[in-house]
């Protein structure tokens, strides 16, 4: 399972509308690279494939994610603050064993 902090929520709402995506869903995963070998991506997806992806419901928002990247993501919050330094979204991920100094990538 995949959860949204009530700010994360918040931003990715007003990011479907700025964006003109209103009935979009929030795709979440991980590919190869980055400083610490794994990186997060995050983008908007009009649709899914059943057979590879799962999704989950946080507060009415339809998060997908593949399920590959999956395992490395269970458990896994999304918040967002802002800060005026290192503000953005931020992975709280009880699967990564360490992290790169921006956040963005991550070792398992």
């Amino acid at each position: 399972m995949i959860q949204l902090s009530e700010n994360a929520l918040k931003a990715v709402q007003k990011l479907k509308t700025e964006q003109g995506k209103p009935e979009a869903y929030l795709r979440v995963g991980v590919k190869g690279g980055g400083c610490s070998g794994l990186s997060y991506d995050v983008q908007f997806v009009d649709q899914f494939d059943e057979k590879t992806d799962r999704v989950f419901d946080s507060s009415g928002l339809k998060v997908v994610c593949d399920i590959k990247s999956l395992l490395y993501l269970t458990g896994m919050t999304l918040d967002y603050t802002q800060e005026m330094l290192g503000g953005g979204f931020k992975f709280i991920n009880p699967n990564a064993a360490g992290s790169c100094g921006c956040g963005t990538s991550f070792t398992v």
